[in-house]
């Protein structure tokens, strides 16, 4: 039977929607209660929705009973501080899985290439049901800052960078590419993570943001470029190294946080 999915990421995988006028939006993001969760650098994470309704993020499937990244279930005492935030997850009227306000530190070009990672969103997911995807709405003003996209890990030609403005909306398929975020700084960038259930409520969102699965990538130098792929490969061969004195086998593909 399949999953359902949505026409809109059928092509690409991922769409730009119009950006969001957070002109009038509360910065609440600051008044969350934050907690150490690795992901693309020094981050932590404030979730909105988790397994039990815990401040917590871990996946729904290392919980009693798993499930898959679905029907998440709202903290009373975070959605208190940011109802807009909880309201603009809601607005598509999807189901909604994990949902966190990620804090990202500074980092460097080589540094995303070598934390780029998939997402296990659909693990447990039930036949004839929704793919889950990933929203990012990206809530500072971080212009210089760029999303990456890979459909290959260790392939370049198959990067795409998006631009993270205020208000930036962005959905893609996170099992079908590795990604990782290279902020520019100089301030924590901050953004709202979803995982939304593919479906006919998702579709009717992403018509109505005119999402465009063509946007514009940005360019950079080819030096810049293949010195971090370079960054990259030194650092797998020293982390390989590492695990192996201690008796651990790592797949030449596996991601840091599969």
């Amino acid at each position: 039977m399949g999953f359902l999915t949505s026409p809109a990421l059928s092509e690409t995988g991922y769409v730009v929607l119009d950006r969001h006028d957070q002109a009038a939006d509360p910065a609440e993001w600051h008044d969350l209660e934050y907690v150490g969760w690795r992901s693309s650098g020094i981050t932590r994470f404030a979730p909105l929705a988790s397994h039990a309704g815990d401040v917590e993020c871990n996946g729904f499937w290392n919980h009693t009973p798993p499930r898959t990244d679905k029907d998440g279930v709202w903290i009373a005492s975070q959605v208190a501080k940011a109802p807009t935030l909880q309201a603009r997850a809601l607005e598509p009227g999807a189901n909604v899985g994990r949902c966190r306000v990620i804090e990202l530190q500074p980092n460097t070009y080589a540094d995303a290439i070598y934390n780029l990672h998939q997402d296990d969103n659909n693990r447990l997911n039930t036949d004839g049901t929704g793919w889950v995807v990933r929203a990012w709405l990206n809530l500072t003003d971080d212009p210089d800052s760029l999303l990456i996209l890979r459909s290959d890990r260790f392939d370049p030609s198959t990067e795409i960078r998006l631009p993270l403005h205020a208000g930036s909306r962005i959905i893609v398929d996170t099992q079908r590419f590795w990604h990782a975020v290279w902020h520019r700084g100089p301030e924590p960038r901050y953004s709202l993570i979803c995982s939304w259930t593919s479906g006919p409520e998702l579709d009717a969102y992403l018509a109505a943001g005119h999402a465009d699965p063509h946007p514009a990538s940005v360019d950079l130098p080819a030096a810049l470029v293949a010195d971090a792929q370079a960054e990259m490969h030194r650092r797998i061969e020293e982390r390989r190294q590492a695990f192996e004195a201690h008796g651990i086998v790592m797949e030449p593909t596996e991601s840091l946080y599969s």
